[in-house]
């Protein structure tokens, strides 16, 4: 079963999403690709640290709608969700105590259409995809986003003091798919690579991937669902993957304590 909890997620008051299940998880098998760097690599369900879960946290901003700013550049739409999201989460009270109402209505209403949620979920899936049915397609996407979503809630009261570094955006002015690239700042130790790729469709760009250290999201998390699927087929995966939320829904998230 999928277990996407951190577990020392309280070692240095900060935490993410997303990601967070991606890297952090228990039972989902995560299959290092030989392509990682070496940092990314030790990124394991046992290993994580957790100065690397907000990381994922900001990459989550990006996961979940608000109002659109369809011809917003690339860099300009990440730069400025991000931002939001930083400033909410560090002046709002019942965000810091964890309050989950309150977290999933900012979530719901601030910060969501900025993903092809469908996209990324395609490219996770991979050749297993096309065999799915519509309605296992459509039972999928659902799931894996609301898994997003339900990461991103138990992880945003964390966020403290961080700040982020946005880098030149390397892209011609006719591109239709890009890299947008960031780095997170800690108080304390190296700054955390944090990339988006983005692709541009009708409703401007939406995000279908993200690299937290070398590792992008997509081909780690294809390995894990592949792995499902060859145990219980695509409706396994999908059954695990809503087990898993319903957990999740009935698990409050834990705010920072203060020292």
């Amino acid at each position: 079963m999928l277990n996407l909890t951190a577990r020392r997620v309280g070692e240095l008051g900060t935490t993410a999403i997303i990601l967070a299940n991606l890297m952090a998880c228990r039972d989902l098998v995560i299959i290092p690709s030989t392509t990682r760097s070496s940092a990314a690599r030790s990124l394991t369900p046992m290993n994580i640290s957790p100065k690397h879960l907000i990381t994922l946290l900001l990459a989550g901003a990006m996961f979940f709608p608000g109002r659109a700013f369809a011809q917003e550049a690339p860099d300009v739409l990440i730069k400025r969700v991000s931002e939001e999201v930083l400033a909410i989460a560090k002046a709002d009270k019942q965000f810091q105590a964890g309050n989950q109402e309150r977290i999933m209505e900012v979530v719901r209403a601030k910060v969501l259409p900025h993903v092809n949620f469908q996209r990324m979920t395609q490219l996770t899936a991979g050749r297993y995809w096309r065999d799915a049915t519509p309605e296992q397609q459509i039972a999928l996407t659902n799931e894996f986003k609301a898994l997003l979503i339900y990461t991103y809630a138990g992880a945003v009261a964390q966020i403290r003091n961080q700040t982020l570094e946005f880098k030149p955006l390397r892209a011609a002015p006719d591109d239709a798919e890009v890299e947008v690239r960031t780095a997170v700042l800690q108080s304390r130790g190296e700054p955390i690579q944090l990339n988006y790729r983005l692709e541009k469709g009708p409703n401007g760009w939406k995000i279908v991937d993200v690299n937290i250290l070398g590792a992008w999201l997509v081909q780690t998390y294809r390995n894990s669902f592949a792995a499902e699927i060859q145990k219980g087929g695509m409706d396994g995966l999908i059954k695990t993957l809503a087990e898993r939320n319903k957990q999740l829904s009935a698990s409050p998230p834990k705010p920072v304590i203060k020292n």
